[in-house]
């Protein structure tokens, strides 16, 4: 029998090949995990929903599974969402401190970052995340919180998060039509981090990597704040792509051979090791060279580092992040991969685990696939939105349900330190 829980929070991560989901609550202040979950993705290209029926059936699917494993039943969840159709930009807020003292108050930051929001997007773009980074007041730079201080002339950098306009209905419809309300919508790599990235790493510098099937997706931290983000059209599905093509076996048969005998660095693997195919299954009758095999994935994930190195130059931080490199998502089971991208991108790196106390059901924490809806779960937990059925957030102000932008925002960045 399923069991009511208060202060519930689910994060669901809709990737082109799975779905994870990480249901939780607060124990005596500790995250507590009640169930993890995750099945087979359908009606998802590239990150976004292309046949909204096949993903309405994967998510009810999904949605059933999980609570089973939890023995909770699930009203609403915060949704992760990534794809090519995210863009990011920045703008900078200013607003004018009219009160007799002058002294500056949270409205007044309110007010910067909502000016903040009056920067011009692509065409049938929404903005999902504002982000507040450093403060001005009458030209003295570096703020980070302004509250008390005393000047007339307020300004905020803010770093800006948008999303197809299309994308988000058609995510949000499908979350609704199997029966879940959306608490949040948040870009994939910043709730990723939430669970994965400390306050050092990211006063450092530190880019964390969601290596997902059909997509890769980055976000950059330096001195606390997001200094860039992207998504890379490609994925570790391109990997299996190209094993198939260069054994002639069909993409079940690739993607078995690339989990059970696939790695990053073909130098490592003899020229004596051989696969047989018959082991994985009988009705094949040939083997191949597990160093063949470990060429190819090794040819890919060059593109992919190369990509990332691209990324990383636009922003001046080409090896230059004392942090380096934290993996996530499906990819990252790739064995071999941080010692590649030590290798390729000449900075630290490492497979991005849960840090900090969490409780309850932990098996499952150290699979970076399950990195995303762990996070999107902590971030639920952040920002609780009462008990029950409510009404789907609009389109159009997705950081303006809790008290405003100013708060969402600054607490939001605020609730991803320990």
């Amino acid at each position: 029998m399923a069991r009511a829980v208060s202060h519930l929070s689910v994060g669901l991560d809709i990737g082109t090949s799975k779905i994870a989901l990480c249901i939780g609550t607060l124990q005596d202040g500790v995250p507590t995990i009640l169930g993890m979950s995750r099945s087979p993705s359908a009606g998802i290209r590239k990150g976004v929903v292309s046949e909204i029926e096949e993903t309405i059936s994967a998510l009810s699917f999904a949605l059933e599974a999980a609570e089973r494993i939890s023995g909770t039943p699930i009203q609403s969840v915060t949704v992760g969402i990534e794809g090519a159709h995210i863009t990011t930009t920045r703008s900078k807020g200013v607003v004018a401190v009219n009160r007799p003292n002058s002294e500056i108050s949270p409205e007044d930051s309110y007010r910067a970052i909502e000016a903040a929001r009056a920067v011009a997007l692509p065409p049938n773009q929404e903005i999902l995340h504002v982000l507040p980074k450093l403060f001005s007041v009458d030209g003295l730079e570096g703020v980070k919180d302004p509250a008390g201080m005393v000047g007339i002339r307020l300004e905020v950098d803010t770093f800006i998060i948008g999303a197809s306009t299309a994308a988000l209905r058609n995510l949000t419809r499908a979350v609704s039509s199997a029966g879940l309300q959306v608490d949040d919508l948040v870009f994939g790599p910043l709730a990723t981090a939430n669970a994965v990235i400390d306050k050092p790493q990211r006063e450092n510098g530190v880019m964390l990597v969601d290596f997902g099937a059909a997509t890769t997706s980055l976000i950059v931290f330096e001195e606390g704040d997001v200094i860039h983000a992207n998504v890379l059209p490609i994925g570790s599905s391109h990997i299996t792509n190209d094993i198939a093509i260069g054994l002639r076996t069909n993409l079940d048969m690739a993607e078995r051979i690339k989990q059970e005998y696939g790695y990053a660095l073909s130098a490592d693997i003899t020229d004596k090791e051989v696969i047989d195919l018959a082991d994985i299954d009988p009705s094949e009758e040939t083997t191949t060279s597990r160093k063949y095999v470990c060429e190819i994935i090794e040819a890919r994930l060059g593109e992919v580092f190369s990509m990332i190195r691209d990324e990383l130059r636009i922003i001046g931080k080409d090896g230059m992040l004392p942090a380096g490199v934290v993996f996530t998502g499906g990819g990252a089971r790739l064995a071999g991969l941080a010692d590649a991208a030590k290798d390729m991108l000449q900075l630290p790196a490492e497979i991005g685990t849960p840090f900090g106390t969490i409780s309850g059901m932990v098996d499952a924490l150290d699979d970076p696939l399950y990195a995303t809806s762990v996070g999107l779960m902590m971030t639920g937990l952040t920002h609780p939105h009462g008990h029950g059925p409510r009404p789907t957030m609009p389109l159009t102000s997705f950081d303006q349900h809790i008290n405003g932008v100013f708060d969402k925002a600054k607490g939001f960045l605020k609730n991803l330190l320990p």
